[in-house]
């Protein structure tokens, strides 16, 4: 499954993301989206899990809390 992950700090990294949704299955692929010009962060992330109950559970758990001073956003990313 994968989610869409926004609001998240400009200075958060992907490892910090993928450890963060590690904590609830295994991390398939994590990406990071990033400006082409400055190479800064644009603020969300794609985080693909391949276990479904792994990712329903992280994006249960995750959802609506902090990530460094953000509250962070999970959703199911549209296909």
């Amino acid at each position: 499954m994968k989610l869409l992950v926004r609001n998240l700090s400009r200075s958060t990294s992907e490892q910090d993301i993928r450890v963060l949704f590690s904590e609830f299955g295994s991390v398939k692929e994590c990406c990071l989206v990033l400006d082409q010009e400055t190479g800064d962060s644009k603020g969300f992330a794609f985080v693909e899990m391949p276990e479904h109950e792994e990712a329903k559970a992280a994006l249960n758990k995750l959802n609506m809390t902090k990530l460094g001073k953000n509250t962070i956003r999970v959703k199911v990313a549209n296909s």
